[in-house]
């Protein structure tokens, strides 16, 4: 049997500590109406009895402190919502101990923002992530040296999984599920809880509104004359020239700046401009494309694609209630 320590830090949000629980119930139950034992022995852990949730509008019992765990097979880190720097100054207790859970050979899990919490670990350092895609900008500034990968729904490296955002992570789960028992066991998890087994990538769903946490001047400029001006060919010398830098000086600090090239971020304007375009409009894919400053078919699919996930065609019609 898998020993299961599904974290209940102060401020988790409830549903990130309870569906882990409910799928990995659900496989117990399965494999018990076949007259086999229970595949998960799941316990909530914290550093209290009890954990008061959403301003105490919920209240999770605890069955083991977190000191009472010696030894688990699989953590979850759920995820949590306020302030990020304060979440994890009031649940530091949790940080040494997945490390040092993670040394006796368990292995991680976070969910959505949880990955702030494992991040926070070391753990991650070097390795492939995924978080919420809202929550990119503040992931990347403060552990830069995680490979943060924002489209992906789930990764897996040496012992560590992580989620992308929100109700993403039930694909995790049932990617767990088919780890530790088997893809017939999952596939019938996935159609208890109505979940996409094949979903891999949350592309879709990122919403692009520009990277502004920063404090250069210069580069907010250009991003705007980017965003105003969206529908035209923009040439990187003639960005350069409006903001009274040089090419290689903007291209730089652009990069510093927003984690994207300056072409990446046309791209990415323009794309998302469309996007809006297919889900309120009844334009074609052509009139679309042609709005937005591209000529060439073949590129504006490819370029669709690669930021969405999705062609054009399938993307709009999934969005565009009108269709």
């Amino acid at each position: 049997m898998k020993h299961v320590s599904i974290l209940v830090p102060e401020r988790a949000v409830l549903a990130a500590i309870d569906d882990p629980r409910h799928v990995f119930s659900q496989v117990n139950k399965l494999s018990e109406s076949t007259e086999k034992p229970a595949v998960f022995d799941i316990k909530f852990v914290g550093l209290k009895k009890e954990v008061r949730l959403h301003d105490s509008a919920f209240s999770v019992h605890t069955d083991l402190l977190l000191d009472e765990v010696k030894k688990t097979d699989l953590i979850f880190v759920p995820a949590f919502y306020g302030d990020t720097h304060e979440f994890l100054e009031t649940n530091k207790p949790f940080i040494g101990w997945i490390s040092g859970q993670y040394e006796k050979g368990a292995e991680v899990v976070s969910l959505c923002v949880g990955a702030f919490m494992l991040a926070k670990t070391g753990l991650l350092k070097g390795k492939k992530c995924s978080t919420h895609w809202r929550a990119a900008d503040e992931f990347r500034e403060m552990f830069p040296e995680v490979d943060l990968q924002t489209d992906k729904i789930i990764t897996e490296e040496d012992g560590i999984y992580t989620s992308g955002g929100a109700t993403s992570y039930f694909n995790l789960l049932i990617y767990l599920v088919e780890k530790f028992t088997a893809r017939e066991t999952a596939i019938k998890t996935a159609k208890i809880f109505a979940i996409d087994i094949k979903r891999d990538n949350q592309s879709q769903f990122i919403i692009f509104n520009g990277q502004r946490e920063h404090s250069d001047e210069d580069i907010k400029k250009a991003q705007k004359f980017i965003e105003n001006n969206f529908r035209e060919r923009i040439r990187v010398d003639e960005l350069s020239s409006k903001c009274a830098l040089s090419r290689r000086s903007l291209e730089r600090r652009f990069k510093k700046a927003t984690n994207n090239t300056v072409s990446e971020y046309i791209r990415r304007v323009k794309i998302e401009a469309a996007k809006k375009s297919f889900e309120t409009s009844r334009k074609n894919i052509t009139e679309v494309m042609f709005d937005i400053g591209y000529s060439d078919t073949k590129a504006f699919r490819g370029i669709f694609k690669k930021i969405t996930g999705m062609t054009p065609f399938d993307y709009r019609n999934k969005y565009n209630k009108e269709i």
